[in-house]
């Protein structure tokens, strides 16, 4: 297994800030469709960014990380001022879906590798990976009083495990640190932007 200490003072806490700011662009977005002010916006963008890495650094017991990181709240509030200043256009169709998609792979795969990094063992890291990569956008959705994407068939989280699982099993393998993230990233975004781009789903429960 690659050492993740290495990988985690390298080049994943500039990616950590661009997943955070995708996922805020989508909480902004919410925000956005539901016509709201920019003080929504802002919560929306900062509870939709570090949602899901707040529960995970609770359970593995690190410090929160955007309590000690002024450049998280900054990028969420600097995210959520962008859209609110764009023209509404830009944001219409799937834009939402879009960019968390984009969020969802990198944040699994940030998450699942920090997890690493703390000495977590590899399937509860898996884990990890998919709880921050999926709580926010949760958290999102209950605010906007829209359904939560877990109650639809529509693959989600399973894109979300793919990223995680594959950045863990890749690290463990000893693939080169940047080429396993890499990895992993593409083939859960390239689940979810099948799901959203062809309507793929999971089967649901029939009796």
């Amino acid at each position: 297994m690659n050492p993740p200490t290495v990988l985690m003072t390298q080049f994943l806490p500039l990616l950590d800030l661009f997943g955070i700011a995708v996922f805020a662009a989508s909480g902004a977005l919410a925000a956005a469709r539901a016509g709201q002010t920019l003080v929504t916006f802002s919560f929306f963008a900062l509870v939709t960014g570090v949602g899901g890495g707040t529960v995970r650094d609770l359970l593995i017991g690190v410090p929160v990380f955007w309590v000690h990181d002024w450049r998280v709240p900054a990028v969420c509030l600097g995210t959520a001022w962008l859209v609110w200043l764009t023209p509404a256009r830009w944001w219409r169709g799937r834009a939402l879906d879009w960019f968390d998609a984009v969020g969802l792979a990198v944040y699994a795969s940030f998450g699942a590798a920090k997890a690493l990094s703390a000495g977590v063992p590899v399937l509860p890291a898996m884990m990890m990976g998919v709880i921050t990569a999926c709580v926010g956008g949760i958290i999102r959705d209950l605010l906007a009083g829209t359904p939560s994407i877990l109650l639809k068939p529509e693959i989600y989280v399973t894109a979300a495990a793919l990223s995680a699982a594959c950045f863990v099993a890749l690290n463990v393998a000893g693939v080169r640190l940047d080429i396993a993230f890499l990895a992993a990233v593409v083939a859960g975004f390239t689940l979810r932007a099948l799901a959203i781009a062809r309507g793929l789903s999971i089967p649901s429960y029939r009796r």
